[in-house]
């Protein structure tokens, strides 16, 4: 007997794949008008509302033979719920576009919507997806908006950092960059060409590493934390955490200085999604949050510095200068 989760969308066509990814999403939906019509309808609590956006595309982004369905799915979530909690915000609803290959099968797709609704039940109760998009490509691509209520606190910002303020972290740094550094590593063939994981032949501190890679759990429920405890900056560790507190002074105008000693993993890996915050040096940081460095005025050209001293070399993540240009 056929698996009917072996169909391809090709086969399927639209309407008959959006009712089974529907399907599968089920009645998670908490707003006025959900999926189904030309677009939803979302209560604002507070008045007002943040949006953000990401796109993931095979290659530069995730390789299949590395990720399945339902961590591409969570992945998707997790980066954009952790973009709406970098502004002090509570994510209420994700709107998913997918630009699928022809040859994609039905329990690929069903697997990726199952990831979504996890990592809205597992990161961000009560958030839940809400719409979204199908279209054909030759590359597999997941576009996410996310949506999210500040509940009358104002947004937290990038540029509100002060002198004298306390840098701070919450949520993993490291983990994620070792873990694509172990696929990159261990799991391609002598062409370079991604080959599907051996989970058996990874130590348990491996698997660990290649979770915080492929199915990142940010610390969603924090950033409302945070912004209601006073902080004054805040953003998502995505692309390590020297090229994010750079983003987060430039945007201050002021300089970081990171405590001496951190791992190199900790300061030039990103893709944990990890929140950066700064506070004021007299409010006692948050369950969760870590003191990481402090804020000090800009003088001179460094934006930020690892014990005073200013960095050079490689800092962080940058997709138009690292990918390899691999598919896989």
């Amino acid at each position: 007997m056929t698996d009917p989760r072996a169909q391809t969308v090709g086969d399927l066509g639209e309407r008959a794949l959006l009712a089974r990814i529907l399907a599968v999403l089920g009645d998670a939906s908490r707003a006025e008008v959900g999926p189904g019509d030309d677009a939803a309808v979302l209560s604002a609590p507070g008045g007002r509302i943040v949006v953000t956006t990401d796109t993931l595309v095979h290659g530069p982004d995730f390789r299949l033979a590395w990720s399945g369905g339902f961590d591409l799915g969570f992945k998707s979530a997790a980066v954009n719920l952790a973009d709406v909690a970098a502004m002090g915000a509570r994510p209420t609803a994700l709107f998913v576009a997918l630009a699928l290959p022809d040859e994609t099968t039905l329990g690929f797709v069903e697997d990726l919507a199952r990831g979504l609704r996890g990592a809205c039940a597992d990161l961000a109760p009560g958030c839940a997806v809400e719409g979204g998009d199908l279209t054909a490509s030759d590359t597999l691509t997941i576009a996410v908006t996310a949506i999210g209520v500040l509940d009358g606190r104002p947004p937290v910002l990038r540029s509100g950092a002060r002198p004298a303020d306390v840098v701070a972290v919450a949520g993993e740094l490291g983990a994620a960059a070792r873990g694509l550094a172990l696929l990159f590593d261990r799991f391609r063939d002598a062409e370079g060409r991604p080959v599907p994981v051996d989970a058996g032949a990874l130590t348990a501190a491996e698997r660990d590493d290649l979770a915080a890679q492929l199915r990142p759990r940010p610390p969603i429920a924090l950033g409302p934390v945070a912004a209601d405890a006073g902080a004054t900056a805040m953003m998502d560790v995505s692309d390590g955490l020297l090229v994010d507190a750079t983003r987060l002074a430039e945007a201050s105008r002021v300089s970081i200085d990171l405590d001496a000693g951190m791992d190199a993993d900790d300061l030039r890996g990103g893709e944990g999604h990890a929140l950066l915050a700064c506070f004021p040096p007299e409010v006692h940081l948050p369950a969760g949050f870590r003191a990481v460095g402090r804020v000090a005025p800009r003088e001179g050209s460094s934006a930020v510095t690892v014990g005073g001293a200013p960095v050079t070399g490689h800092l962080g993540w940058d997709p138009h200068r690292d990918w390899d240009a691999g598919r896989g």
